[in-house]
C-alpha cells in the first residue's frame, strides 16, 4: 500500500503529465542556476550540492553525480530510518538534475555566464535554482540533501526539521570558508540561499495580494453588509470579550484583496471611527471567492 504523503499519479494520464513536466523543466532550471551562476563563484547552496561544489574545486570530482552519489546514500538511510517517503518522482528528480549539472559543466567548464561579479550571479543563481526547485515541490518530488538529512537528525534529536536544515547549511557553508579561504563565500552563499527560500514561497504559492483582516467595531452589522453586498466577501464572527471593561464583542475575520482593503477602510473610517483592525499578509487564500483547492492541487 501507498503511504498517503507519498503522490502517485495514474501514468499517462494529464496530472503525470504536469507533474513529470514540472520535474524535468524544474531540472533543468535547477542545473542552470548551479551550471552557469553557482559553482563557478564556489558560491555554495548548503546541503548536499554545497559539499559537492566544495569537493569538485578541490580535487575535481563532477558536481552532479557527487550530489547524486551523497542524496542515494541519504535516501538508502531515509527509506530505512523513516520508511517509504519517497517515491518515485523523488529519484527521477534527483537523478535529472545531476545529469544536467555534469552534462552543462561538461561542455560550459563552469565558466561563468556573468563575468567577475559574484554577487550578480549568486542573486540570478538564486532566482534560477528557488524556481526550479519550487516546480520540483509542486509536482510533489522532495530535491533531497539538507532536508532528508534534517528529518533523520529530528528523528533521534527531536529538534525541528527547519531550524535543522539552517544548522546543516550553515555548516556546509562554512566549511567552504575553511576550505577556500575566502570570507566573501559564506556572505554570497547567505544570500543565495535568503533568494532561493522566497523564490520558492512565490513559486509555491503565488505572488499574492490577498490581505487578512481582524476587524473589532460595534457596528460590525453595517461592517458586514459592505463585506458582503458591495465587496462580495464572506466572513466569520468569532466571539470575543473586552480585556479591562469584560464586555462582549463580535471579532469579524476576513480575507481581501489589497484594493477592497483600501474601500473597506474608508468605510469604516466612516461608520466608525474608533473601530480597531489588524491588517495581516496572507501568504496565500484557498476557497471562498479565492483561489479554489483545486486550482491549487492541479497547478
Amino acid at each position: 500500500m501507498t503511504p498517503a504523503y507519498i503522490s502517485r499519479e495514474k501514468p499517462f494520464s494529464r496530472k503525470w503529465f504536469s507533474a513529470y513536466g514540472l520535474i524535468i523543466s524544474g531540472a533543468l532550471i535547477v542545473a542552470a542556476g548551479y551550471v552557469y551562476f553557482i559553482t563557478p563563484y564556489k558560491i555554495l547552496p548548503g546541503g548536499v550540492y554545497g559539499i559537492a561544489i566544495i569537493i569538485h574545486h578541490s580535487w575535481g570530482l563532477p558536481v552532479g553525480m557527487t550530489a547524486l552519489v551523497f542524496n542515494i546514500i541519504l535516501l538508502g538511510i531515509g527509506l530505512k530510518l523513516l520508511g517509504p517517503r519517497f517515491g518515485v518522482k523523488t529519484f527521477t528528480a534527483l537523478v535529472l538534475t545531476s545529469v544536467f549539472v555534469d552534462i552543462g559543466g561538461y561542455y560550459t567548464g563552469f565558466e561563468p555566464l556573468v563575468e567577475d561579479d559574484a554577487l550578480l550571479s549568486s542573486v540570478f543563481g538564486g532566482l534560477l535554482v528557488g524556481a526550479g526547485v519550487g516546480m520540483l515541490f509542486r509536482s510533489r518530488a522532495s530535491t533531497g540533501g539538507s532536508d532528508l538529512l534534517a528529518m533523520i537528525i529530528s528523528k533521534y534529536r527531536h529538534m525541528p526539521v527547519g531550524q535543522l536544515m539552517i544548522m546543516i547549511d550553515s555548516v556546509v557553508i562554512l566549511a567552504g570558508l575553511v576550505v577556500f579561504g575566502d570570507w566573501t563565500i559564506p556572505l554570497y552563499s547567505w544570500i543565495l540561499i535568503f533568494i532561493m527560500g522566497k523564490v520558492v514561497d512565490v513559486v509555491l504559492q503565488g505572488l499574492s495580494y490577498e490581505k487578512t483582516l481582524f476587524i473589532i467595531s460595534d457596528f460590525h452589522g453595517l461592517i458586514k453588509q459592505k463585506l458582503i453586498r458591495d465587496l462580495g466577501r464572506g466572513g466569520t464572527y468569532i466571539a470575543g470579550e473586552g480585556m479591562f471593561g469584560g464586555k462582549k464583542k463580535k471579532i469579524i475575520f476576513t480575507s481581501v484583496t489589497r484594493r477592497e482593503l483600501a474601500l473597506l477602510q474608508d468605510y469604516i473610517h466612516q461608520v466608525d471611527p474608533d473601530a480597531f483592525m489588524t491588517v495581516i499578509e496572507a501568504n496565500e487564500v484557498l476557497g471562498g471567492g479565492f483561489k479554489t483547492f483545486s486550482d491549487k492541487m492541479d497547478a
